[in-house]
């Protein structure tokens, strides 16, 4: 099984969280883990100065799952549709999206603001 891996899991792993440290290890022996344009974008944002090189390493060890347009309009449709009663960020949508056309499952601390993608298949984590 391949897994789409969130931000949240990300940053916690390179704060030096011990729970996401050793569930990142787990999660990586049997595939190589994955993250959307999206993803990569946020921990760049949400990295410390402190922490740019550990952040170039963690990155490198991802396969990134670049926007194409199926991304795009998977993504777009999402946005559109909403779910249930409420509507999807942007970020979340392309997130949603990378996951579903690539068929591997999200890893996220946030499944709320996933919940009700039905094509979409869930790790959820608990804080």
């Amino acid at each position: 099984m391949r897994f789409l891996v969130d931000t949240g899991l990300l940053i916690r792993y390179l704060r030096g969280n011990k729970d996401a440290v050793q569930l990142l290890r787990a999660l990586g022996k049997g595939d190589r883990l994955c993250i959307s344009t999206i993803t990569r974008l946020e921990v760049q944002v949400g990295a410390h100065p402190d922490e740019a090189y550990a952040t170039r390493k963690l990155l490198s060890r991802l396969l990134h799952l670049v926007v194409d347009e199926r991304i795009a309009d998977r993504a777009g449709t999402l946005l559109y549709q909403g779910i249930g009663n409420r509507s999807i960020s942007v970020p979340d949508a392309i997130i949603a999206a990378t996951g579903i056309v690539h068929s591997v499952t999200l890893v996220t601390f946030n499944a709320q603001d996933f919940k009700g993608i039905a094509a979409l298949s869930l790790h959820p984590l608990s804080r």
